[in-house]
């Protein structure tokens, strides 16, 4: 198919998908219409819509100023907010549909932050030139009658049917402006697939240090949105091989140095990358924010516990604990929330406990304090360690798989067999206390935790037996 096929195709798709629209498009225009205003959608939306993917968020711009716009809204939508309005932004929700209508901008940046000092324009043209990307520099007018002329003064359009991520004016002065755009350039590379230009490329690796000025927030959302895109891997290998990582997650690029002693054919870094892949080819559903984290950042220890062995051999003993602390150190940074933080850090710690069981050979105490330390992270460590498998020996390979499916069969008889997701002692607390005569204190936590931990060892006891083993363990103390 040629391109103006593939033109004429694509806007084709993309007046059907705004047609689907026209309740709330239509209705929109024509209150923008009787009161004078121009009403264009614009960005993202007109990119989605385009690429067949178009959503219930849909962004706007008009030529009417904020205080404006609020009074129009106030009689069309459901409901409305102002959070934006600052930056020029209503945002309402009309039915399942939610939109935000910008007034025209022609701002101008201190090249300091990233904030800009907001200045309202008076035409389409000097609103769509300061966007970030040309892919989402499109724009359709929006009329009585729902969507009408498509508008691509910056010629978007080419750039989204190459697949490349190019800027509407230098690269240089746009990521001056807004240094994030780097980290969007990046984003969008993992969200749609396509590739930046080259200028855009060395534009970034020129000026990666820039990304300094963004605040943590704002790069972990962007971060976040990066490895939740259908294409993370090759969004990695940009930031990487830009320098824009070395800036925002060093300990990536820092993998790449690091020889896996068990994957001689490939060093950690694409290793970790295979691991990410097969993780995501792992999930159930929607991508999961945690397990991508921790399949990417599981080695991340390696380098700092390589030791090279006599005879030639590579060691990394206790990578999993030093990897874990790493993780936290790094995520803490990045402003994570203390949820995602422990959970991705824990499964770092614990994705390497499973080749000791070689061929079965946990016992049942072992088995419970595996699934006991995974908790609700159970699942994901599932998922982590068949994905950590990436050597090329099919023999070895299947043997790693056949582990862990008999793992996983003797986790799941003892589960039914002891409630394994909800192991407690087998006296409580009140109980403790009644025995041994004790107040409420330390005494009574020590001797919870020492149940605890001969329930893991031996499995449900009887009442009688649990009271004569603390009764044993308290003569000693």
């Amino acid at each position: 198919m040629t391109d103006p096929e593939r033109r004429t195709r694509l806007l084709a798709g993309a007046a059907v998908t705004l047609r689907g629209l026209s309740d709330v498009l239509g209705s929109l225009g024509a209150v923008f219409a009787e009161a004078g205003h121009e009403l264009y959608l614009v960005g993202g939306s007109v990119r989605d819509a385009v690429l067949g993917r178009l959503g219930g968020d849909l962004d706007f711009t008009t030529d009417a100023r904020p205080d404006q716009v609020t009074a129009l809204m106030a009689s069309w939508a459901d409901a409305q907010w102002d959070t934006g309005i600052a930056f020029g932004t209503v945002s309402a929700r009309k039915g399942d549909a939610t939109v935000e209508i910008t007034t025209f901008r022609a701002d101008s940046y201190d090249r300091v932050g990233r904030n800009p000092e907001v200045v309202f324009g008076d035409s389409l043209d000097d609103d769509l030139v300061r966007r970030d990307f040309t892919i989402n520099a499109m724009a359709v007018r929006i009329g009585p009658d729902g969507a009408a002329d498509f508008i691509d003064p910056l010629d978007g359009l080419t750039a989204l049917l190459a697949g490349v991520i190019d800027t509407p004016a230098t690269p240089q002065e746009s990521f001056n402006d807004d240094p994030l755009r780097m980290l969007r350039a990046v984003r969008f590379v993992s969200q749609l697939g396509f590739r930046v230009a080259p200028r855009v490329f060395d534009a970034i690796t020129a000026m990666s240090e820039q990304i300094d000025r963004i605040t943590a927030e704002r790069v972990r959302a962007e971060l976040d949105k990066m490895i939740l895109g259908e294409h993370p891997l090759e969004a990695i290998d940009v930031m990487v091989d830009t320098g824009l990582a070395e800036r925002v997650l060093p300990e990536v690029p820092g993998m790449k140095l690091t020889i896996d002693e068990h994957h001689q054919h490939k060093d950690v870094y694409q290793h970790s990358l295979t691991v990410l892949r097969q993780a995501v080819d792992l999930e159930d559903g929607d991508p999961d924010l945690v397990l991508r984290w921790a399949a990417l950042l599981h080695d991340i220890g390696k380098p700092a516990t390589r030791r090279h062995e006599p005879g030639g051999g590579v060691s990394f003993h206790h990578h999993e604990v030093v990897g874990a602390k790493m993780v936290r150190r790094r995520m803490r940074a990045l402003k994570y929330p203390k949820a995602v933080v422990d959970d991705v850090s824990q499964l770092v710690f614990l994705h390497l406990r499973f080749h000791g069981y070689g061929d079965g050979a946990w016992t049942d105490s072992a088995v419970r304090r595996y699934v006991t330390d995974a908790g609700p992270l159970l699942d994901r460590l599932h998922k982590l360690v068949r994905a950590d498998c990436t050597t090329r020996n099919r023999r070895r390979a299947r043997r790693l798989q056949e582990n862990y499916d008999h793992l996983e069969h003797r986790i799941a008889d003892l589960q039914a067999a002891e409630d394994l997701e909800r192991v407690r002692p087998d006296l409580d607390g009140n109980a403790i206390m009644e025995l041994l005569d004790l107040p409420p204190g330390p005494k009574v936590g020590q001797a919870w935790r020492y149940l605890k931990e001969l329930r893991l060892d031996r499995g449900p006891l009887s009442r009688d037996e649990a009271e004569e083993a603390l009764r044993e363990w308290w003569a000693q103390q």
